[in-house]
């Protein structure tokens, strides 16, 4: 729960989004959200790999317990099974084991907002591709010289007309 908490802080759903009129801006922020969320992610995976250790000295602290008194643990007779099967069932190990695992399941989320700022990037590089294209313009009609000659042609004939006939009637 503590990612869900510290992803709100992020603003990850804030940052993510392209504000595509204002690419350059967008341009700008990114190397820097980029390396926040990078940061972020190694400093979950500093986590997870000092839970693991914690993991370990858990286990290892039960493996030599049950190897100096087994009948704590209710063990008649001492096998690699039984001591590891022994330590699986142990409440220490348990919450040592659920700890790693949300460790773990926060180190996904994190990567996976890495991979999403890098496909950001890649969204902003086609964007900035499209708009060099000119895709954001708005609409445009294409000329029709034929057209546009012709109608020119028939104002100044209609021009002429009126011209020829205001002179006769003058």
């Amino acid at each position: 729960m503590q990612l869900l908490k510290t992803l709100d802080i992020m603003n990850y759903e804030e940052d993510i989004r392209i504000d595509e009129t204002a690419l350059d801006v967008e341009w700008l922020r990114q190397a820097s959200l980029m390396m926040k969320y990078s940061k972020h992610l190694a400093h979950l995976l500093h986590e997870k790999d000092l839970v693991k250790v914690d993991l370990d000295l858990v286990k290892a602290r039960l493996d030599k317990s049950i190897r100096t008194k087994p009948s704590k643990y209710g063990i008649d007779k001492i096998t690699e099974t039984v001591v590891t099967n022994t330590i699986i069932t142990q409440e220490d190990y348990l919450e040592a084991q659920a700890a790693y695992m949300q460790a773990e399941y926060e180190v996904n989320i994190a990567q996976a907002a890495v991979n999403a700022f890098n496909a950001r990037k890649t969204a902003l590089e086609n964007l900035v591709r499209l708009f060099g294209q000119q895709y954001f313009a708005g609409p445009t009609i294409p000329h029709n010289l034929t057209k546009e000659w012709e109608e020119r042609t028939r104002q100044s004939n209609a021009n002429a007309k009126v011209g020829g006939m205001k002179r006769k009637g003058q």
